[in-house]
Parts: structure tokens; C-alpha cells; sequence
């Protein structure tokens, strides 16, 4: 049994907002796939509870009259993994939504529940870092939007404020030519594991050349990261085996990630390299670009 203390459905998002308000210690249940695990370990923290699950203003995959792709916040891996628009504009976001757990797990675990649990190891934030989404955060005093980048602060740490929820998240438009994503996930097993290492990469080609390579890791350091250096050592650099070579090399100075039970920190830099080298490859395949 579990040991709830408050329970209370929101039947808004402003009903929601309001109960987080008058609830300070209240933890929001969407898919509850994150949160029925606290309740199961008896986390005296998750006593509180304002559930949020089914809300349809939280939910949904469709542009926007300014162009952007919106997701709800509330809309499940499955439903990232099956509709059309996400298929086709966001396939490293599939991809990653694909590698999370079983269809089982799937089928009621959000997308934004993913993001807000802050853990590094989410296997959605290293694609929505290199689409650079913009999150539709709803709080008392109205809507404000902010970028992914910088939205994680530490270990199981956001940028919310209390009362804040975050309702969707927003991709810029994606160009149809030339441009490639890819996403690889390492776990010490192929299903039902949480990630070692994980990773995505968006690269834009430019004649035979890579203009613009976005990088990203997870389990790398305290937070979800995008890999700078190696960016900038991609930056029109020409489709060589070289090239691919010095981002691997030059990805070493953006990562920091630490030894665990799952793996050690050398064994972890391994990973870095070769995943690096293989999600920058794949990216630039789906680019319609091939390395020399």
C-alpha cells in the first residue's frame, strides 16, 4: 500500500497551479512511472500528491500558427514514437523515446515527466537539446517560455519555480534538406535499463562539409549537456575520417562524468569516444553525407 498523506486530481492546468500554491510539498503525478517508484521506497517526500494525468491541455502533437512542432508535456513515449510529425521532424527524439524501458512503461510514461525529473540519465533530454526546444513553463503569474539549454541545474534539479508547470515543449521548424539526427543509447542491458551513456547529434552538410554539428550527452556529467568543443571543432570542417577523429578527441574536454556501480569513469570516457564517432556518423548518413 502506498503511504499517501493528500491526494488531489486538477481538473486544469490553472486548477493544478493553484493546488501547488496551497500545497508547497506536493509532487505532480502525470504517467507516474517516476513517481509511483518513490511511493513504493516509502519517500516521505512524495507523501503529497496533485495528480495531473489525462489533462488534455497537457497534451497533443501539432504546429503552432508561428511554425513551431508542440508537444504536450503530458503526451507518452508511444505516442512520440507513433505519430507522423515527430517521425519525421524529430527522428532522434523517436529514437530516444523507443530506447526508454517496455511498451508497458511506454504506454504511461510523459514526456515532460522525463525532463522535470532532472535525472542526467533521461534519455529524452540529449534529442531536445539538439533541436534546442523551448519549454511552455505555466505558473501563477501567467506563461513564460525558456530553452532547454540551462533548464537542468544539477543532479534532480530544474529551473521551476514553485507553482510552475511545464505544459509543452516547442521545436523550431526543421529544415527538410541537408540536415540529419541521430540518437545511440548504451546500457549495460538492451531492454528495461537505465542509460550508461547516452547520446544524440544533429548535424547540418554543407557541400562536403559539416556546417553546423549539435552534440549532446547524458550520464557524462552532473547535468544533460551539449558538447561545445566538439561543435566548434565540427564546424565546417570536411566529411573525413579525420574530422570525426578530432570531435572525438575535442568531445573529451566538454564531458566530466564519474565512476559508478554501473560503470567507471574510464570505461565511461571509452564510451564517450566511440558514441561520439557513431551518432556523428549516423547523423551525417541521415544528412544524405558520407565520410571520406
Amino acid at each position: 500500500m502506498f503511504d499517501i498523506a493528500t491526494y488531489h486530481r486538477a481538473a486544469n492546468i490553472a486548477e493544478a497551479i493553484g493546488l501547488l500554491v496551497n500545497h508547497p510539498q506536493a509532487k505532480l503525478l502525470a504517467g507516474g512511472t517516476d513517481v509511483l517508484i518513490q511511493l513504493h521506497h516509502h519517500n516521505a517526500r512524495y507523501r503529497h500528491i496533485i495528480d495531473i494525468h489525462g489533462l488534455d491541455e497537457l497534451r497533443g502533437i501539432a504546429f503552432t500558427q508561428g511554425g513551431d512542432l508542440r508537444i504536450g508535456s503530458a503526451t507518452t513515449f508511444t505516442e512520440l514514437i507513433e505519430h507522423p510529425l515527430t517521425q519525421r521532424h524529430l527522428p532522434a527524439l523517436c529514437a530516444a523515446a523507443a530506447s526508454i524501458a517496455g511498451p508497458q512503461i511506454r504506454n504511461v510514461a510523459t514526456y515532460g515527466g522525463n525532463i522535470c525529473n532532472g535525472a542526467t540519465s533521461a534519455d529524452s533530454a540529449t534529442p531536445t537539446l539538439i533541436y534546442e526546444a523551448i519549454l511552455e513553463i505555466h505558473s501563477p503569474e501567467g506563461i513564460r517560455y525558456t530553452p532547454i539549454s540551462g533548464f537542468h541545474t544539477g543532479p534532480g534539479k530544474v529551473a521551476l519555480e514553485q507553482g510552475e508547470i511545464v505544459a509543452a515543449f516547442h521545436f523550431p521548424a526543421q529544415p527538410d534538406e541537408n540536415i540529419g539526427s541521430a540518437h545511440f543509447k548504451y546500457a549495460m542491458r538492451d531492454a528495461m535499463d537505465i542509460s550508461t551513456i547516452g547520446c544524440a547529434a544533429r548535424c547540418r552538410l554543407h557541400n562536403d562539409s559539416i556546417s553546423e554539428l549539435r552534440l549532446a550527452f547524458g550520464v557524462a556529467a552532473p547535468t544533460p549537456i551539449r558538447c561545445q568543443h566538439a561543435e566548434n571543432t565540427a564546424r565546417n570542417a570536411p566529411l573525413t575520417q579525420a574530422t570525426l577523429d578530432a570531435i572525438g578527441e575535442a568531445v573529451l574536454q566538454d564531458v566530466a562524468p564519474r565512476s559508478s556501480w554501473r560503470a567507471s569513469k574510464e570505461f565511461r570516457l571509452h564510451l564517450i569516444q566511440t558514441m561520439t564517432k557513431k551518432v556523428v556518423s549516423e547523423a551525417v548518413v541521415a544528412a544524405g553525407g558520407k565520410l571520406l
